[in-house]
Formats: structure tokens, sequence, C-alpha cells
């Protein structure tokens, strides 16, 4: 009998389903254990009996199992039940469905080509570089679920409505495509949008949300941000609109994956395919949970390896996605992220979280961690000491660090804004959380202060800052932003920051209502100053190479901190760094309460920001050898 630990991946797994209008044939790769497959054709997506019984044909060792059925299945619905060791585990679309009935349950026999929009032919992905991204992380649901709302008439704005509310359709619509190219980001990260488990798609109309890191089917998406789940072309269809719209729009799509664990294990499509063979065990026989979920995959198993880097480049494929944001990327086994990273073209974007939730089944030192991001070239990690230097330790939301004016943090910073690599000025020992540089180069590190699964800036500057008014949130909102947009990392923001949002101070806010998640538009015109601050700064970084230099002996060449004060960063980008036509460019983030003095060459320089407000053309000339920096604001200037 085949045991687990001697299966190969020279199966092709990809294939469960291949229609013809002739017949279509089924394929179901399994243990060399299986004793049955049994495949069962409806009518229906969910409801009603089997129309077709058929029982599959093994091959020799048992590993796959075949039935071609006759006749044009087109609009139909399957699904297979294993048999082993004398146990059914229960109807499943299998692990590699590419199109489902409502809720995931049956796979759908579609012809995919019909999915397709027209001219997706010739959609092609934006051509923007690593060094060059500037990422807009959200939620379908939080992004337009706000519809209809009323904007400022004295501004002769049209009010933002949806046509689509929570919905892929929404990022085709004219007016958040515009927020978008206004904003000036390149590249949208969507949280999960496969097909997840914790939204029932048979009562869309009842009040329902989750972030969706509960994975079902990894090759479909999600029925619930269609606008009709029980037509599974539809689902497929809408995904590649948005797709292709933001496309058009020069906007890069990054798909947020979670390979690491499943939504269950007795009922999920892995463990009624190949029973226990993609999840990790302890030597005491319990399932490792390293996930923090319940269960975590086994990546290092030849066919969940083979899985992971299929479905990447199916997707890849099938819907032109540009990059992946893999959740808890330090469960994974570093030789997957690889063979992941080599599989699928040079300009798709990878990065993910070094870490995990808990202690996995699997060696630390062969796991995806941060700390083993120069073992991975060409993936990134998102940079914790820069987050947690600005805002405050990621355990305790009552504290504050950088931008609260806590001496001891500006190694933190300054290690984000060099991009995470080795600097001989950055000392390590000072720096959270990481006691040597982990990147090899500046684009391997996210440079980030806030994301979905965290209060939002504006909730813990409000928590960790108590009686902050509003002017000084604002304020502190803009110089933790600075610090992102200025680093030679790799810009991550999320939707809404730059409408000052809010999430009523809810940590965790994965299945709280639209009331809690959903954008607030009307800020967008309460706190221009919020917006045109950012859309500035973006403005700024990607017309200036010395912000995005993109090599790592550039930045240390070119990239030079000023002497250090307490909770003030002052850095000089100089000689035309990566190119520039900027000579000099000083940098200063004052996170104090007081005004600092930074010392400076004799010159004349252009201020371009200053106290909230940006002007690439300049808002006022400097000249001397000092230059004053009011409280808890940036200043960026250059000669």
């Amino acid at each position: 009998m085949m045991t687990l630990g001697t299966l190969t991946a020279n199966a092709q797994t990809g294939n469960e389903m291949t229609y013809t209008p002739q017949a279509t044939t089924f394929r179901l790769t399994t243990l060399g254990n299986t004793q049955a497959v049994t495949l069962r054709i409806y009518n229906e997506g969910i409801g009603g009996k089997a129309a077709k019984t058929i029982k599959m044909s093994p091959a020799k060792d048992k590993t796959s199992w075949h039935a071609t059925v006759k006749g044009d299945l087109k609009g139909k619905f399957y699904t297979f039940e294993v048999k082993v060791n004398g146990k059914l585990y229960g109807e499943t679309p299998g692990i590699w469905a590419k199109a489902v009935g409502v809720n995931g349950k049956r796979g759908a026999i579609i012809d995919m080509k019909s999915t397709n929009p027209a001219g997706w032919s010739t959609d092609k992905r934006p051509a923007i570089a690593a060094k060059d991204l500037i990422i807009y992380e959200l939620h379908h649901r939080d992004f337009s679920a706000a519809r209809n709302i009323n904007l400022d008439p004295q501004l002769h704005i049209k009010r933002v409505s949806s046509n689509y509310p929570g919905k892929f359709m929404a990022l085709t619509e004219e007016w958040a495509i515009g927020h978008l190219k206004e904003l000036g980001v390149n590249a949208v990260h969507i949280l999960p949008s496969f097909d997840y488990a914790s939204v029932d798609e048979t009562r869309l109309n009842t009040p329902q949300y989750n972030w969706g890191y509960d994975p079902v089917n990894y090759n479909v998406p999600e029925g619930g941000y269609s606008t009709d789940p029980t037509k599974p072309e539809v689902r497929i269809n809408e995904f590649k609109q948005m797709v292709q719209a933001l496309h058009r729009a020069g906007i890069k799509v990054i798909l947020d994956v979670v390979y690491n664990h499943t939504f269950n294990i007795d009922g999920s499509n892995f463990q009624r395919t190949m029973p226990d063979y993609f999840y990790r065990k302890n030597a005491d026989g319990s399932y490792s949970n390293g996930s923090g979920c319940g269960n975590e995959t086994a990546s290092e198993q030849p066919l969940m390896r083979q899985f992971m880097v299929e479905s990447v480049k199916y997707w890849v494929d099938e819907y032109h996605i540009d990059g992946f944001r893999f959740d808890l990327m330090g469960v994974h086994d570093i030789e997957t992220m690889n063979a992941i990273r080599k599989a699928v073209p040079a300009d798709i974007f990878i990065y993910g979280e070094g870490w995990s939730a808990g202690s996995c089944a699997y060696p630390q030192e062969k796991l995806g961690m941060k700390a083993h991001i120069q073992q991975m070239p060409g993936i990134a990690a998102f940079s914790d000491e820069m987050r947690d230097g600005l805002r405050g330790p990621w355990d305790g939301d009552d504290k504050t660090a950088f931008l609260g004016a806590v001496a001891g943090n500006e190694e933190s910073v300054k290690y984000g804004i060099v991009g995470a690599i080795s600097h001989p000025q950055v000392d390590m020992k000072k720096v959270n959380y990481a006691d040597v540089a982990w990147a090899s180069q500046p684009t391997q590190m996210i440079a980030y202060v806030s994301c979905h699964d965290d209060m939002c800036l504006v909730d813990r500057l409000k928590a960790s800052i108590p009686g902050i008014s509003e002017s000084e949130l604002i304020r502190l909102d803009q110089l933790g932003q600075t610090a992102v947009l200025t680093s030679q990392g790799v810009p991550f923001l999320l939707s809404g920051e730059e409408l000052l949002r809010n999430k009523k101070g809810v940590h965790n806010s994965y299945e709280s209502p639209d009331s809690i998640n959903q954008l607030n538009w009307n800020n967008r015109f309460k706190y221009p100053q919020v917006f045109n601050y950012y859309r500035g700064l973006i403005s700024l970084r990607k017309h200036h190479p010395a912000f995005h230099m993109g090599d790592a002996d550039l930045v240390r060449r070119h990239l030079e901190f000023l002497p250090s004060q307490e909770n003030v960063v002052a850095y000089r980008l100089k000689n035309h760094a990566g190119g520039d036509e900027w000579n000099n460019i000083y940098v200063v983030l004052n996170g104090s309460r007081k005004e600092c003095v930074i010392d400076v060459p004799q010159g004349r320089y252009t201020v371009v920001v200053n106290c909230g407000f940006v002007n690439e053309k300049g808002i006022d000339v400097m000249e001397g050898t000092q230059i004053r920096i009011p409280s808890q604001t940036a200043l960026i200037m250059h000669d």
C-alpha cells in the first residue's frame, strides 16, 4: 500500500474536469489506498438528487481515477466521493474545481472560454516594476458598500453611487476607477476573492460580512461578490471584467491568497480527496495549528506544493492576476515559495506575512519567515519593524511609539526608510524584532503603518494618545504616511486611510457589519487636506526616483542619515539619487511635540512638503544653514 511519504508530484492535478460538447472527462488524483471513487452528476448547483451516478475507473496504482460521460453536460454540476479504508469522506468538487455552484458544494461544467469579456484576449498586465509599485489594499464591501453618498454640492461633485455595492463590478465603475487614479495608486491588493465559507450565497439579501480568510475552493471567485452566484459563469466573467477595467486604468491587481489553512478539516476538499495528506500533524497525531485557525497545510508535501504552484499559475493565466500576497507565509516552506516564484513571470509581484500565528509542525529554519527572506529572492515581506516603530507595538492598542513621541524608535523607522536592507547608519541592535537586516533588496520590504487586520491608523492614534485633537490626529496621520511613502521599500496603504478612515475602534473587524467597515466617502470632502496630502506624496514619489531606487547598493550610496535627535528621523538623498533631477533632497520626520532644528549646508532650498501641504513645484524657499520643522510634521526640500 502506498504511504503518504511516497507520493510524488508527477500528476497533473489541475484538470479534474475537461469539457467538450461531445463528452466530459473527469479525473481525480488520490492516495494509493483509495478503494473507490464515485462521480455524481446533478442538474442543479444545490439541492436535488443526482441525475447520474458513475463508478470511476482507477489507474493501476490507484493514485488517479477516471470517467468519461458522453453527451453535452454544459450547465450540469458534479461531485466526487472517495472511499478510503472502508470510510466514505463525503461529496466534494475536488481540489481543482474551476467553476462551482452556490456555496461551492458542487463543481460546475461550463465552457471557460465563454466567460471571457470582450477584449479579454488583448488585456495586458500594466508594465510597472516592483520598485515603482504603490499598493492599495481593499475589501470589496468596504470600498463600495456605501452607495448614494451625498457629497458637497458646493464643490459640484456628483455623488458616489455604485450600481454594484460590495461586488466585483463596483471596481469597473467610473467613480471607483476615478478615485484610484486621482489618488495615484498603481496596484490594488484585493482581500481574499476566491470562494470562501463564511458568507451564505443563498441569502445575500441578509446582512453578512467577512474578510474571507476561510478558503473552500481556491481557484474559483467568491460568489458573494458576484451579481448572481447561482450562475457559475457570472462570477468568473465579472471578476475578469474587474481585472480588465483596472488594467485599462494602468492599475495592477494583486490577489490575497490563503493556502496556509482551510475553513475546516473534515469538510474540506483537501480532506475529502486525500484524507490527512494535505495537513501537518504533531508528534502525538493531533493537527498542527501554526495558522491559528485550527489546521495548517503541509506545503512541503509534493502534491500540496504542486497544487500551490499550479493554482498561482492558473490565476495568472486565466485571470491575468499581477501579484500575490501570501497570508501567513511563515507557515509555508521556503522551497515551495521559491518554486512559486520560479513558476510565474518575473513581473508578478509576490509578498507575504513573514510569520505564522503559532508553532508549526515543521522545522522553523525551513519556513518562509521574514528572517529567511534572503533565501527567497524576488519575494517580499511586511515590515512590522517599521509599522510598530511608527505607531506602537502589536500587542497593545493603547501603546504608542514614534508618532506618539516615545523616544527609542528612531532606528526602527530608519530601518523601514532604507527598505530593511543593511545600512551602515542603521543600528540593528536598536531595531525592534530584527537583529540583522533581513532583506537583500529594498523591494523585498513592504512599508506600511496599517492594514486590514488590525486597528486602522486613525483608531490606533486615538487609542494610544488619549485626548488627541482632530488637528493632531491629522498631523500624525500625515506624518506616519510620509514615512511609508518616502521609504525605499514598497509602500502599502489600507483603503480609506486617505479619507481619514476609522472603524469605530474595532481592532479585528473581520465579521463586523458595514457600519464598521465601509468607507465614509463624505470624508473625501470633509477632510480634503488629508486626501490631497496622500495624493501629493504619491505623485512626488512617482515622479522622483530618489524615493524608490530599487537597489540596495544605490540606497547605501545615496541615502545618508543626518545626526540623530529624539523622535526625529532626518536624511539626505544625495547626488541625484537614482538619477533624480533634484541634486540633494532632505527629508525630516519630526515625531516630537516640539519644533526641531536641523543643520544643513549653506544653500537655497525649495520646500515641497511642509506642515501638511505638498507641492512639487514648491511651497516656499529656505536659505541658510538651519531649518526648523514644527512638531508632529514632515518637511521635504531640495536644492
